[in-house]
């Protein structure tokens, strides 16, 4: 699937604007990109880095904590369905330096 990245919570890895190619049902390992569903609004996909599996689901982490309107596991807890692995950043190419 192709997930188009917005918000700024993903800074410097992924930026407003980036498209993604994300395989669906993929094996997960602390430190991938994923692709899930936004607790208490599943029709919502977040982009966020899996940080840890436990008991009750993968820990989600922004890389950009003081990004604003972040969301993540600190503010919903644990997540129980991943969507996909992020397998790549197809657009832009290229990026300009900021």
């Amino acid at each position: 699937m192709r997930v188009r990245v917005e918000g700024d919570s993903m800074r410097p890895a992924l930026v407003p604007g980036d498209w993604l190619l994300v395989r669906r049902g993929a094996i997960v390992h602390p430190g991938d990109l994923v692709v899930a569903r936004l607790p208490g609004d599943p029709d919502q996909l977040i982009v966020k880095r899996a940080q840890w599996r436990g008991a009750d689901g993968w820990w989600l982490e922004s890389d950009n904590q003081r990004a604003s309107g972040r969301r993540d596991s600190w503010d919903f807890g644990p997540v129980e369905e991943i969507v996909g692995r992020v397998v790549l950043r197809y657009w832009p190419l290229l990026r300009r330096a900021r």
